[in-house]
Parts: C-alpha cells; structure tokens; sequence
C-alpha cells in the first residue's frame, strides 16, 4: 500500500539552548531526525515529506541528495498547521503517517501495525502510559474504551489529568480525511495553535473507528526537549545496544562505559575494555581484543587482533592476529596484512603493511607501499608531501629501516635492504645493501663552549 510519511521538524526547541535546530541535535552519532528518515525509509512504497521551518537552512543541508521532499512551515502553528503544510505534496490514494523530528527511536514494527490499522479505514493512533503524564494529552475514552478525543495538557481538566494513557502525537490514516478535517481545526485554545489531535474528536463524531496501540516501550516514542533528556535517551540506547552484544557472546568490560554511534558487528569472544566508541560501519573478528579508550570508526578488525589502550583506528582494514598501539593512529586507507605490528606513537596514512612487518615506535608511515617481515625503526617517517603533490614510497621484503630515517618521496628500498640509522633517504636503494645518508660526524678539538657576555 502507499504510504506518505510526514515528519514534523520545524520547531524551535528553545529548551535546548542551542544555534543547532532541535531536530539535528545527535543521539548514537546522527541526528535524531536522521534517524526517523531511516526509520521511515524501511517501509515499503513510502514517500518521505519533511516539514522544516526553524533553522530550514541547516536542515536543508542535512538532508542534501536524500531522498524526501521538503515542506516549509513558515510560522510555527501548530502540529494540524504543519501537517497541512506537507499535505498537498502526498499522493491522494496513500495512506499518511504523522512522525516526529525529535523522537529518533520509534521501529519499523510499529509503524507497520499503524500502517495496517488505517488501511482498514481507521484512524490509527499510538499511545502509552506514563508514571507520570505532566505536559502530554491525555488520550480520553468512552464507556465502552473507544478513544473519542484527546485533550492537551493545558486544556485538560484536572479529572483528564489523572489520565495516564498520553498521545505520542504518532498516528496514520487515509489522506482523504486528513483533507477533510483539517481545514475544520481551531486555535481556539490555551496555545492558539491548530491542534493536530483535534481530528481524534472528529473521526469518532463521523464515526470513524480509532484503532490506538502502545509501543513495546517507553523509550520508543520519548521525545526530547532538553539536553537531559537527550542524554538520559541516549544511555538507554546504549544499554540496548550493550545487551545485544553481551548477548551474542562478547565481554564488555564494563557495559555502561561503551558509545555504539552506528553499526558494530562483533563474533564470539571479543573482549572489549572500558570508555571505547564505535562509529560508523565496523566489524570485529573472533576473538578481539580492544583496549580502554580506543576509537574505531567504519574499519574491519580481523580475528585475533589486539588493540592497545588509546588508539584510534579510522577507515582501516587490519588483518588475522595484528597488533595496534597503544597510542597508535590508523588513518583512512591503512591496510594491515596477518601478523603486522603497528607500535606505540605510530601514525599510518593510505599505506599497506605487509605480513609480519614491524612499525614499532614514533614513526609516520603514508601513502607507502611495506612489504613481508620489514622492520621500521623508530623515529622513521615517509616525507610524501613536498607541498603540492603527494608522492608515495616502496619498500621491500624484509628490508630493515634504521632508526630517525627520513624517506623522502618517490622512493624505493629494495628487499633486504638496510638504510642506517639517521639517514636521509632520496634515491631509491638496492637490494641486500646498506645505504647510508647522513653527514659525516666530526669532532672539533679547538672549539669552545660559548661563555655569558658581562653585562
């Protein structure tokens, strides 16, 4: 069935105290509204229409070459005015679902149950019940349990009041009753806003039926107005996210102290330590083993690896039983082959390391091509930028780098070479020979250490 989905994003959201429009603030890594776009973005044959308004231009940048129509709501009022804002853009046949900017965590499996309910002619609505409904419309029903209406916080009496069942404001239904009712909306009320709820009353004076269910949480239809309760939503995504992992049998250290800001696929027995935070797309083979305070961002992590405390991995590919750090730096493009080491202080940059090869200390390896079994000593690093251009160095099997040697770009070292230590290193050298560039030492026997000048 066709499904246009209309998501609410202009307002302000004053109680964030922020330049930032509500709806970009971030939870898990992207913003919230980016969320409720994917989230929409898995049901099938859907239309994705976006109502800005409060700092459109920031949002229009965000959804850049996205797939979904913006709508511009000019002044902020009410949820019935925004709706109508976005209501002329959505297909006549379809079935419209009503979201919301600033609550990212609803699932694909309750949309589709609303979806369901309104293509058998009802008006679909979700609610939930609160500890505590201060602030929210208290979902009003009949003798016989129908929904007949909802009133909001400020309009409620205080009988409505004790109402614990709440409007999520999330709802679908046939389009052609949204165009039928919402040009009958009133601001006659607390706020003088067109109230989107006001159509609940409609639908059951013409008697159509309200067909209401409940989330499988709380969590997943909160909404934020405030950096608390942003933080509080994101720990609760976090917690998901560690007893998902802890379920399919990898160690969290400690699972409170563990940021998951995207996607992170992990097999059995990954010990992961304390304060670490995954971004993007990454994957960790069997059995690895990560350090406190380490940051992996959209790399692939072999099995049997280990990383040391304090390293950061950023678009890397590391392969079977390499070891990283600690304080390692693996910038995009690094390629580590089975076996490799990258030391402590070391930082890669669109370079391959082969087999078994050793970067141990204080180097900086980039755009370099190392094959089998090399050692770079400490202090090494690849001069590839002259300025202008990138240029991009070579060295061989087994070759040995002494350490403090600058290579300086386009240059080869032959297998089984060996440069020493403090060389400058700017034509490409043999294989199996030693290649030295450096001055030659001399001692001055005359020379004498400079003396204060009297005043």
């Amino acid at each position: 069935m066709q499904t246009d989905v209309v998501i609410l994003a202009a307002g302000q959201g004053s109680r964030m105290k922020s330049a930032l429009p509500k709806v970009m603030h971030s939870l898990a890594g992207k913003p919230m509204l980016q969320h409720v776009i994917d989230r929409a973005a898995t049901l099938p044959d859907s239309d994705i229409h976006v109502v800005i308004g409060h700092g459109a231009d920031q949002v229009k940048q965000q959804l850049h070459n996205q797939p979904v129509t913006l709508a511009l709501q000019a002044e902020q009022l009410g949820t019935g005015h925004a709706v109508a804002q976005a209501l002329p853009q959505c297909r006549n046949e379809s079935i419209v679902l009503i979201l919301y900017g600033d609550v990212p965590l609803i699932q694909s499996q309750t949309l589709t149950q609303l979806i369901h309910i309104a293509a058998r002619d009802h008006l679909a609505l979700l609610t939930v019940e609160l500890d505590d409904p201060t602030g929210y419309g208290r979902i009003v029903r009949n003798a016989a349990k129908d929904v007949v209406a909802i009133v909001e916080h400020k309009d409620a009496s205080d009988a409505q009041r004790a109402i614990n069942e709440v409007n999520t404001g999330i709802m679908a239904l046939k389009h052609s009753y949204l165009q039928a009712w919402l040009p009958k909306l009133s601001a006659e009320n607390a706020q003088g806003e067109y109230y989107l709820t006001d159509i609940i009353a409609m639908a059951a004076a013409e008697g159509v039926r309200i067909g209401a269910i409940q989330p499988a949480c709380e969590q997943e239809v909160q909404g934020v107005n405030n950096r608390l309760q942003l933080a509080e939503l994101e720990r609760w995504y976090q917690r998901q996210q560690a007893e998902a992992l802890m379920t399919n049998g990898i160690t969290l250290m400690d699972p409170a102290r563990i940021d998951v800001r995207g996607k992170l696929s992990a097999s059995q027995d990954v010990l992961i330590d304390v304060n670490c935070v995954f971004e993007g797309e990454v994957s960790l083979g069997e059995g690895v083993i990560i350090g406190p305070n380490c940051l992996i961002r959209n790399s692939r992590i072999a099995a049997g690896c280990r990383i040391e405390a304090n390293s950061i991995i950023d678009g890397a590919q590391v392969g079977e039983a390499a070891v990283i750090g600690p304080f390692a730096r693996l910038r995009p493009g690094t390629e580590l082959a089975e076996g490799s080491k990258i030391g402590n202080f070391v930082e890669t940059k669109k370079s391959r390391i082969g087999k078994g090869s050793k970067v141990n200390h204080l180097s900086y390896i980039g755009d370099a091509t190392i094959g089998e079994e090399a050692n770079i000593g400490a202090g090494t690093i690849t001069c590839n930028y002259d300025g202008v251009n990138k240029s991009e160095t070579h060295i061989g099997d087994r070759a040995f780098i002494g350490s403090n040697t600058a290579l300086v770009a386009p240059v080869k070292v032959g297998a089984d070479a060996t440069i020493a230590a403090g060389s400058v290193i700017t034509k490409d050298t043999p294989a199996g020979q030693l290649s030295v560039g450096r001055a030659r030492q001399q001692t001055l026997s005359h020379w004498k250490r400079p003396s204060k000048r009297d005043a």
